[in-house]
């Protein structure tokens, strides 16, 4: 097995009896040769069919230089801002600079640009006019088209102009990366490959694209948000590879940008080829003297044994980029990684997750999905699980229960995403009682997200009722087993529909259950969302309903101290939230009241004076 890095010198390339790469990845991350990081998991997978790869990481983008390290690849420059966004990387809700950036060495902030996807791609073109530049990875999927962006609170254009390059590969992108390098390689010009699915190309010739919908213009979607919304229900409703119709969006009525349908999902014999890749599970040795990638650690013994959501959440934009079709591993694959962590004088024992966007979600919703897909305009679960689902833990269980077997695994646990929903749906009931015997330590969390229905109607999510069934469900489990586990809520303000009253809704319920959470969050408008489509425009797109939005940094902040009333700290906020919501017999001392009348640490009642 071969146990090398790509190279990320042209020494090391040298090592490899190698001139010219074929292709240069260009990435925003550190270089960590593992699975769950993007970059590594392309150049392995075009170095198993037989192309060479070099690796330029986090270049310095104010030096033209910093991206010749290898000079000009034979058939494309690959660009990616890593695993995350670069601009959520960067800000946080409140768009201020996070301190620290778990992709580069030491965490240390700063070493890749605001909007990388853009910025590499424009240095790359400084120097080579000519290379192909294939750009792709979460931040340029979903920025394939004209997209709304929080940040400079305008309608941008596609990246795929705004960064100078031929082509995206959107989507995860293994089908379509391999395709693009054989015709590449086969002495295709990057401008006539417009045929790959899971791409986006540009042209000048209209009367080119075929089989298309035309999506409103971008002036159009820029000035009115109608039709912004109207662009993002019909991109919406054409995520799913069996389905979608290809689509295409005019600029100035001269260019065009056009998206090809989806790639296929893998199927369980590619996935299991992908994981079995030679990676050296560990970042690049360069890194050591810096404090190693503090990412890697998350998920140095973490195992992807799933892709795909048909959670459909709203504020999620796995639809647009992962899709809603399940794609797993096969039982020996994940088994074999497992084994061979057990063999890393780093492993304790422990396996942090088995899982994917959700963990418990392990097999199509439906049989008929892997042949004819996702529906056009029905949720598998919400706003009730459909009539077709197939709610079967089995698989997962049986699974799970071989790990736990393997000598040197200790423990197994499940840190992904869980489904509350889903787990009541399935008439087995088996799965919660081994989450909670095996695979949890005390607490599981779980992402409720809000407690009104009108709220998580909003978020594509049950009703509140829903999961206070599996509350009770969770606790009976527990008192079965004889153990003392708690439910840890993900709750989230500000989201769109989400008034002062539900916060303050909100807040009562916290009350009530003895529920506070250490941390909260606002709604982050990212592209690629229903969720972000309603922040933008004020319409729900799937219903074209209005809706309410919380835009005013103050008001946002009302509705988080009310998630944490009971914090000294937000005593203000709190009194100023319930004196504007027309709830001020909740200011008192009165055990239904949220906070007294004025700031006392605590929040605790006076003690009466003792008689002497």
């Amino acid at each position: 097995m071969n146990q090398q890095y790509i190279p990320t010198t042209l020494k090391e390339l040298k090592q490899r009896d190698i001139s010219q790469p074929d292709f240069v990845y260009v990435s925003g991350d550190a270089y960590v040769d593992h699975p769950s990081f993007g970059p590594a998991l392309i150049c392995r997978l075009l170095e198993s069919r037989g192309y060479s790869v070099g690796m330029i990481a986090q270049p310095d983008w104010n030096d033209p230089e910093s991206i010749c390290v290898f000079g000009e690849p034979r058939l494309a420059f690959l660009v990616s801002s890593g695993n995350m966004d670069s601009m959520v990387n960067h800000y946080t809700v409140a768009k201020h600079h996070r301190k620290t950036d778990a992709f580069s060495p030491g965490g240390k902030m700063g070493l890749r640009p605001d909007r990388a996807v853009i910025v590499y791609g424009n240095l790359i073109r400084k120097t080579y006019k000519k290379t192909p530049v294939i750009i792709g990875g979460l931040e340029a999927s979903l920025r394939r088209l004209g997209h709304y962006d929080y940040w400079s609170d305008s309608v941008r254009r596609s990246i795929l102009l705004d960064s100078g390059a031929d082509l995206i590969s959107y989507g995860m992108g293994e089908h379509s990366i391999i395709e693009i390098a054989d015709a590449l390689d086969a002495g295709i010009a990057v401008s006539d490959i417009s045929f790959i699915s899971g791409t986006v190309y540009k042209t000048r010739r209209e009367d080119d694209i075929y089989d298309a919908i035309r999506l409103p213009d971008f002036e159009d979607i820029r000035a009115d948000k109608s039709a912004f919304a109207k662009s993002f229900r019909i991109q919406y409703e054409n995520t799913d590879p069996f389905q979608a119709s290809r689509l295409y969006e005019a600029y100035d009525g001269a260019l065009f940008v056009v998206q090809n349908p989806p790639a296929t999902p893998l199927s369980e014999l590619e996935m299991d080829d992908i994981y079995a890749l030679p990676f050296t599970r560990s970042a690049h040795p360069s890194y050591d003297r810096q404090g190693g990638i503090p990412a890697l650690s998350e998920i140095r013994f973490s195992i992807t044994a799933n892709r795909g959501c048909f959670g459909g959440c709203n504020f999620c934009a796995l639809t647009f980029h992962q899709g809603r079709i399940i794609q797993t591993r096969s039982e020996a694959s994940i088994i074999a990684e497992a084994e061979q962590m057990t063999k890393d004088p780093a492993f304790k024992g422990y396996i942090h997750d088995v899982g994917g966007p959700t963990a418990n979600f392990f097999a199509p919703a439906c049989s008929k999905q892997l042949t004819h897909g996702a529906c056009k305009h029905k949720q598998c679960l919400y706003p009730k699980p459909c009539a077709n689902l197939k709610a079967d833990h089995s698989a997962y269980v049986r699974l799970l229960k071989k790990l736990r077997q393997i000598p040197g695994v200790k423990k197994v646990f499940i840190r992904s995403g869980i489904r509350f929903d889903y787990i009541l749906a399935d008439p087995k009931k088996e799965f919660l009682k081994e989450l909670c015997a095996h695979h949890i330590s005390g607490q599981l969390r779980v992402a409720p997200e809000h407690v009104c229905d009108e709220v998580l109607s909003n978020m594509g999510k049950p009703e509140n009722a829903v999961y206070e069934r599996f509350t009770k469900e969770f606790n009976r489990v527990n008192g079965q087993l004889k153990k003392e586990q708690y439910l840890v809520p993900y709750l989230m303000s500000s989201h769109p529909g989400s008034t002062l009253k539900h916060a303050i809704d909100l807040a009562l319920y916290l009350k009530k259950h003895k529920i506070r959470p250490e941390q909260v969050q606002d709604f982050y408008p990212t592209p690629g969302t229903v969720s972000t489509c309603i922040y933008h425009t004020g319409l729900n797109p799937l219903t074209m309903e209005k809706v309410h939005i919380t835009r005013n940094p103050h008001e946002k902040a009302l509705q988080r101290a009310l998630m944490q009333y009971w914090d000294p700290k937000n005593h203000e906020l709190v009194k100023e939230a319930l004196i504007k919501g027309g709830r001020t017999d909740l200011i008192g001392f009165d055990q239904n009241c949220l906070i007294p009348p004025r700031k006392i640490s605590g929040h605790k009642k006076p003690k009466k004076n003792k008689r002497k």
